[in-house]
């Protein structure tokens, strides 16, 4: 080959080259999902379903990189970094507020979605529910303030009831406002709480064992954690033993044997939440995506359960409910 075909050959082909690094990246988009708990308690179906409705198919033009923490939330720092370090696209930090700040501690230019319970200003993740104006946002609950309402529906199925507890994480990024909603909302209706604290599943059977022997809590109010709703069956056997009325945030729980739920439609939540997954992934800025405040709560009753702990659901709280099962 001659000397000026070979220069002519080699400059075509190192101008191919940038070409051909490009289209060995393209691909389908990356996103990671980070969360605090196992894969097989926590049901991600409304979560692929908002994706789908933006456009995004999971294994045909979207991949995603799953980073469970199995409730240990000192690994999520460490699952964080990962996703930093593999580039992802987005973070989604789905039911749980120790993953969206682990992931908001690992990167301030990676956008991340969260879907929490809590004040997402108060926890630190965004300078302003309307306008973020960072890397973050996504939906709340702002299920710390669901408490007092909690109570109140408990209270109202056990208007002799003078003393309740209340289930909370002390390891939670709102346990104290949970603590602070109870006591307030207590006050307010002339009841006395006693706070009760689990961190991992072997302290809710112990939490159980000090109610088997101390009869003074009359029922149970279960704070929104991510420990407690993969525990949930534990939860609604344990009290159903006790033969102890509970309320928590989870519609699930009830379906599993559980009394009673108020609170959010998580599936709905987590669909909103892949929603913006969606919308920053065809190129808006979290930076102008507004935190959504979920604003729609529903109450259940399990009315079966009920009549199996030798209880009666009064006509009118069973008419202001959602939805019961019997």
């Amino acid at each position: 080959m001659r000397r000026r075909e070979f220069i002519a050959l080699l400059g075509s082909g190192a101008a191919s080259w940038p070409l051909a690094t490009r289209a060995q990246d393209a691909g389908p988009p990356v996103i990671g999902l980070l969360q605090s708990g196992t894969p097989s308690a926590y049901d991600l179906s409304g979560f692929r379903q908002g994706l789908k409705e933006t456009g995004f198919i999971e294994g045909l033009n979207l991949k995603i990189e799953y980073r469970w923490a199995n409730e240990d939330p000192d690994r999520l720092p460490e699952l964080a970094a990962d996703l930093v370090n593999r580039q992802v696209r987005v973070i989604a930090a789905v039911a749980s507020i120790e993953a969206a700040r682990a992931a908001a501690t690992a990167t301030n230019t990676i956008p991340i979605v969260f879907g929490v319970g809590g004040d997402p200003v108060a926890l630190g993740l965004v300078g302003s529910i309307n306008r973020p104006g960072g890397n973050v946002t996504g939906l709340t609950s702002m299920s710390g303030e669901l408490i007092g309402k909690q109570l109140a529906i408990l209270h109202d199925l056990l208007p002799q009831a003078t003393r309740f507890g209340v289930l909370s994480n002390p390891q939670g990024w709102i346990h104290d406002s949970i603590v602070k909603d109870a006591q307030t909302a207590a006050s307010t209706i002339g009841v006395t709480v006693e706070v009760l604290t689990a961190s991992k599943r072997s302290e809710i059977d112990a939490v159980f064992a000090h109610l088997a022997s101390d009869n003074r809590v009359q029922g149970l109010l279960v704070a929104n954690h991510p420990l407690f709703f993969s525990h949930r069956v534990q939860l609604a056997i344990l009290a159903a033993r006790l033969a102890l009325p509970a309320i928590s945030a989870f519609r699930e729980m009830v379906n599993v044997g559980g009394l009673m739920s108020y609170g959010p439609n998580f599936q709905d939540r987590d669909r909103e939440q892949a929603h913006y997954v969606g919308r920053i992934l065809k190129g808006e800025s979290p930076a102008d995506l507004p935190v959504q405040q979920v604003s729609k709560f529903a109450l259940a009753i399990n009315v079966e359960t009920a009549n199996a702990i030798g209880l009666t659901v009064p006509t009118k709280l069973l008419s202001t409910a959602d939805e019961v099962i019997e």
